[in-house]
Parts: C-alpha cells; sequence; structure tokens
C-alpha cells in the first residue's frame, strides 16, 4: 500500500471523482471520501465512503483531527471557495497537504481543470508575460478543436438528483449546511424551469437578433452575465451581484462610448430567472439615458455575437478567454487568472470604449499552450466518452506530478 493518502470531499454530481478514486485505489493508494450529505453518497456509495454528520462550527475539528490520525497527503476537492472546502484547504496548507482542485475548465468546451491550491486569483497560474513566453518554450501547440460533447441533460438530472436527494432525506446528515450560495432547492428549480421554457420559446427570436447584430456595421460591446451565486462573483469580485455589474457598466457607457456605438447585455444560459434582468437592465437604461442603445438577450450564440464585438466587458467570466482567442479585447472588472497585460485591457472602463487593442497573439498562444499543458485535463463531466478521457487524464496528472512532485 502506497504512503500516499488522498482524501476527496465533494466534486460535481457525476461519476468523474468516484472513478478517478477507485482507480487510484485500485493502483494502491489509500483513498478515502468524506461525504457532507445525502447527494454526495449517492454519487460515491461505497466502502472508500466516511461520512461527517457533526455540525459546521465542529467541522475545522473534526477534519484538523482526521488529517493527523489518517496520515493524509493529499485533498482533492471541486472549488476551494466552498463551504467546509475553505477550512479544509487551510487546515490542510497548514500541515503541508498537497491540495488540488477541480472544476470546469478554463478553456471552452471540453476541458476541465486541475490545479494546485486555488483556481481564479487563488491560482500559481503565472501572470507575468515574460514568465509564460518564457515556460511555454516546447511546449505543444494546443489542440483546441472540440472531442467531446458534454450532456446539458444529465447535468440538469445530476443536479436535480442532488439536491433534491439532500432536501427529502436532509434528515439522515441534519447539521448539513449547503456549500454553494444559490436559492432553496425548490425556489431554484421552479424558476429554472420556468425560464428554461420561456428561452426555449423565444429560441428562434434570439437566434434571429444575434444575426442581426452580428450582421450590422454597428460598433458594439458584450457584456455577458453572470450568476450571482457563482464564486467567480461571491468569492473573486468586488461585487454583491450582477445589478451592481450592470448599473457600474451602463453608467460609464453612457459616459464614455459613442453615440454611435451599443451594448449588448446578455443573460448566462444557466441562469435560474430569480430575477428579472431584462428589467433591470431597462430601467437603469433609462435611468442613464442610453435605452435606446442597449439591447437585452436572455438566449442565443455568445460565440457568435463574440466574433463581431468591438469588445467586451465582463467581471471575469471565462467567456472572456474565449473571446481573447478570437482577437476581442476585454476589459476585467474582477479577479481573473487571466487578467495579464498584454491579454487583457488595463486601463479604466471609461477608456475601453474607444480602445481598439487586440490580445498580443504570440502571449496568447503561448498562454494557451502552458495552460492546456499544465493545468487542463481532456474532457467533460456528465456525457460518455468524454467523461472516461477525463478520468484517465486525471489519473495520469496526479500520478505524473501532483502525487509525486
Amino acid at each position: 500500500m502506497s504512503d500516499i493518502h488522498l482524501v476527496f470531499l465533494q466534486g460535481m454530481p457525476s461519476p468523474f471523482f468516484k472513478r478517478v478514486g477507485e482507480e487510484l485505489a485500485a493502483k494502491n493508494y489509500r483513498v478515502t471520501r468524506i461525504n457532507l450529505c445525502v447527494g454526495d453518497w449517492l454519487f460515491w456509495p461505497g466502502p472508500h465512503g466516511v461520512s461527517y454528520r457533526g455540525r459546521y462550527a465542529d467541522w475545522p475539528e473534526f477534519i484538523s483531527n482526521f488529517f493527523d490520525q489518517n496520515k493524509v497527503t493529499d485533498l482533492v476537492l471541486l472549488g476551494e471557495q466552498r463551504r467546509y472546502h475553505k477550512e479544509a484547504v487551510l487546515i490542510a496548507q497548514q500541515r503541508g497537504i498537497r491540495v488540488t482542485v477541480n472544476d470546469f475548465g478554463y478553456l471552452r468546451p471540453d476541458w476541465i481543470t486541475l490545479e494546485q491550491d486555488g483556481m481564479g486569483a487563488n491560482s500559481h497560474f503565472p501572470r507575468d508575460p515574460k514568465e509564460i513566453l518564457k515556460r511555454s518554450v516546447g511546449v505543444p501547440t494546443a489542440d483546441l478543436v472540440q472531442r467531446y460533447h458534454d450532456s446539458s441533460f444529465g447535468m440538469a438530472r445530476a443536479d436535480l438528483l442532488y439536491n433534491f436527494a439532500n432536501l427529502l432525506l436532509g434528515v439522515l446528515y441534519p447539521h448539513y449546511r449547503r456549500s454553494d450560495h444559490r436559492a432553496h432547492t425548490l425556489v431554484y428549480t421552479l424558476t429554472s424551469a420556468r425560464h428554461l421554457a420561456l428561452t426555449r420559446i423565444r429560441r428562434n427570436r434570439n437566434r434571429r437578433k444575434v444575426q442581426e447584430i452580428g450582421g450590422s456595421n454597428v460598433r458594439y460591446f458584450i457584456l455577458p452575465l453572470q450568476l450571482d451565486h457563482d464564486f467567480q462573483i461571491v468569492a473573486y469580485s468586488p461585487f454583491k451581484g450582477m445589478g451592481e455589474v450592470i448599473r457600474l457598466v451602463l453608467e460609464s457607457f453612457s459616459r464614455a462610448a459613442g453615440s454611435d456605438v451599443r451594448l449588448v447585455i446578455k443573460v448566462h444560459p444557466w441562469d435560474a430567472g430569480l430575477v428579472n434582468w431584462a428589467r433591470t437592465a431597462r430601467r437603469i437604461a433609462d435611468e442613464f439615458g442610453v435605452a435606446g442603445r442597449v439591447d437585452y438577450l436572455d438566449g442565443g450564440s455568445l460565440d457568435e455575437l463574440v466574433r463581431n464585438a468591438a469588445g467586451m466587458v465582463t467581471v471575469n467570466s471565462t467567456s472572456g478567454l474565449h473571446a481573447l482567442q478570437v482577437g476581442c479585447p476585454v476589459k476585467l472588472l474582477g479577479q481573473a487568472v487571466y487578467d495579464i497585460a498584454g491579454l487583457t485591457f488595463q486601463g479604466a472602463l471609461d477608456s475601453f470604449w474607444d480602445a481598439k487593442s487586440a490580445p498580443d497573439s504570440e502571449l496568447l498562444h503561448a498562454y494557451i499552450n502552458l495552460m492546456a499543458a499544465t493545468i487542463q485535463i481532456r474532457g467533460v463531466f456528465f456525457g460518455e466518452p468524454g467523461c472516461t478521457a477525463a478520468v484517465a487524464a486525471a489519473i495520469q496528472k496526479l500520478e505524473g506530478g501532483f502525487l509525486n512532485g
């Protein structure tokens, strides 16, 4: 039996973590999964599981003792900002335990992030352009052609199963506190279903609107909305929610953008419809006198919009990284792993509306190649054969570097 002992905390509601853990166990690594709720158990039952049913306030003491008593060497989890995870990461790092963080990929659409200690603002990925160029020498060119397709239906089904299991069978883990910042499961599910139905009804209208905007000769910018409960907003931005972002951007747009420039505000595809963003955007646009120059979309292809846009303003969405890849200038309002001089616009927001500087193509090429070779693996969480590919890539990454580093 190896001296390496990996502890897995919460992951995606997907077979991914379970399969990675079982394959590592088959290679004689010690593996433990700590389940915090019924949803966790559903996606990883079996002999490697340990249940924590105590209070959240007692979690730090429990995980500290578990690390010490079981000679844990590695901690693997979904995002370092989730409740329970933040405490576990801090305690692990104090003990010299390696932390591997997992989530959807920075690259799109069939990549997964696997990096040490943290993501976003906590990522160790280099920010210095010279360092990126230096480290990328000899790194192969990343193949960004899509190989795998994730399953939106599979993801939605798994999410419902996970959350309703916690709702209906929560008595089995009576002190569990949700680790994310989403609304109550019943509210979130009902509003999400309504929003999805309305989006499908408006699909053709949104498609035509995207084509109309992209095919026009009008100069336009894009503001893709993110999710209020996403840790990208909660942990890595100065904003309490997207309402503040819309106000900030529209105020700057009204003050500094030319009268012939338009702004397209596009809702996140996973938005639950808890807030009427169209009404919010129109109200604020009216307040600043730019309602006639602002378009709002609750659907349509963001990729198609980006191809012809003069620029994108985003808090820190990974869609900004994709925009850079097609030469679209990007202004960030929050913290992001790709906020690097030469890639994103570094000036004030008011100056961005007239800026025409595209990202440095050599630096971007080096950045993408280095990222794909180090902190990204190929695959998806919810579809096959992409999940199988991701499991194999994760094992290779862990054994090739993280576990033996």
